[in-house]
């Protein structure tokens, strides 16, 4: 036995990496290890630490010997020696002995030395309306992939035999040269036609009658897209293992990206909307009230105060009516409302009279007939600033055009010719 009671240590780390309580039984250790394991798998993009701990856990909790150790003395016993070492073997081991030496993700076995390559992923863009993202949906998308042939499992032949490729001597490559001048030539490296880049040949005889050799079939799958409340425009869904299958191959990933659609009312920034509204001038000054309907089709009354007044370009603020907040869609942002303020052309001699007899007096400043008098008439006129100043730097780029072709040039020439 031991010479000194070991010290304990930590003994519900592996069974928190697992997600199972102390009292799972193997039935259960397994369920949880294969499903976390293929998730985390580094040939399926996952975390080469988190799948490498998931082995180290399963190691130890799948054996009656080294769980007893860990449930009483904990980790550190283990790394000590007891329970017949704790020396942890390779996860990629104990992850193709749970499979029996084959692959959860199709096709052969995967061992370290020949390691399964991931397949691309398919990335569709998935148009999506403002009122989409803010109430969800759910949207149902009919695509088609390639799947492993079920006849053949893959093999492309009905003896599950191939031959090496006599074009390409079984690398899947070709390499042409072309020639570009005298010594110069440029080298190529190309899929090799003939076998599609598999490196592998098989004879007319002997095809998969199901698929004709090429070891996959079409197949059309209904995939159901949840918008959830609260995307972003960009944001992407994704549904892992749904791309083309290929022997050999770990299946790659159907990536949706969500575009947003332009609204005609409603802008969005972040969990925030904005809104435009127009208000008469009289509505600015005597207040206002209108109608403006949501994304989700309520009728929200927009009013201002009593005796409020609105001014040109100001904002006001309604909370919680804003969009609801990805994953937290009880709780939403701001809704804003830009207010600008349609002015009269122009008043009538009574209406001006009307209005100063309500609105605040004018600032008094008073000029003097001698001050009037040394004073010169101006006429204002309407301007468009934008059409001003792209004349002005017209006129100003041909001014210096002007200049730098007078100048220099001719300058040098008198010079010289004085010379």
């Amino acid at each position: 036995m031991f010479g000194r009671a070991p010290k304990k240590s930590d003994n519900t780390k592996y069974y928190a990496i697992l997600g199972v309580s102390k009292d799972a039984s193997q039935d259960d250790l397994k369920k949880a290890y294969r499903k976390a394991a293929i998730k985390n798998h580094p040939d399926k993009g996952g975390d080469p630490e988190k799948f490498k701990e998931l082995a180290q856990a399963y190691e130890v909790l799948s054996d009656p010997e080294k769980r007893e150790i860990y449930d009483q003395y904990g980790e550190d016993a283990l790394k000590e020696g007891m329970g017949g070492g704790g020396g942890m073997h390779d996860p990629f081991d104990i992850f193709s002995s749970f499979f029996g030496g084959g692959s959860p993700f199709g096709g052969g076995g995967s061992s370290r030395g020949r390691r399964q390559r991931k397949g691309e992923d398919v990335v569709h863009s998935l148009k999506v309306s403002l009122e989409d993202l803010y109430k969800g949906t759910s949207k149902k998308l009919s695509l088609s992939r390639n799947v492993i042939c079920s006849r053949c499992k893959g093999k492309g032949s009905k003896s599950g035999a191939s031959m090496q490729c006599s074009g390409c001597q079984g690398t899947g490559m070709k390499v042409s040269i072309r020639h570009l001048g005298p010594s110069m030539i440029q080298q190529m490296q190309h899929p090799c036609n003939e076998c599609k880049g598999t490196g592998e040949s098989i004879s007319d005889r002997d095809r998969c009658p199901q698929c004709k050799g090429e070891k996959v079939i079409q197949e059309k799958k209904v995939l159901e897209v949840h918008v959830e409340k609260g995307m972003q425009n960009g944001q992407k869904i994704t549904f892992p293992g749904e791309a083309d299958e290929a022997p050999d191959t770990v299946t790659g990933d159907i990536v949706f990206v969500l575009q947003q659609k332009e609204h005609p009312k409603f802008k969005r920034k972040g969990d925030d909307l904005f809104v435009e509204h127009t208000l008469a001038l009289t509505e600015a000054l005597c207040g206002f009230q209108f109608i403006l309907t949501h994304l989700d089709g309520r009728q929200l009354l927009i009013k201002s105060n009593p005796g409020e007044v609105v001014k040109p370009d100001q904002f006001k603020a309604i909370n919680d009516e804003g969009m609801p907040m990805y994953q937290r869609p009880f709780m939403k942002g701001k809704l804003y409302i830009h207010f600008t303020v349609e002015f009269p052309d122009s008043l009538s001699p009574e209406q001006v009279k009307g209005l100063q007899a309500v609105l605040p007096a004018k600032p008094s400043v008073a000029l003097t007939d001698m001050e009037l008098d040394e004073c010169e008439e101006t006429t204002l006129h309407d301007v468009n600033m934008e059409e001003e100043m792209r004349r002005k730097q017209h006129a100003h780029a041909q001014e210096a055009y002007d200049e730098d072709d007078e100048m220099p040039g001719g300058a040098q020439r008198v010079q010289c010719a004085q010379q």
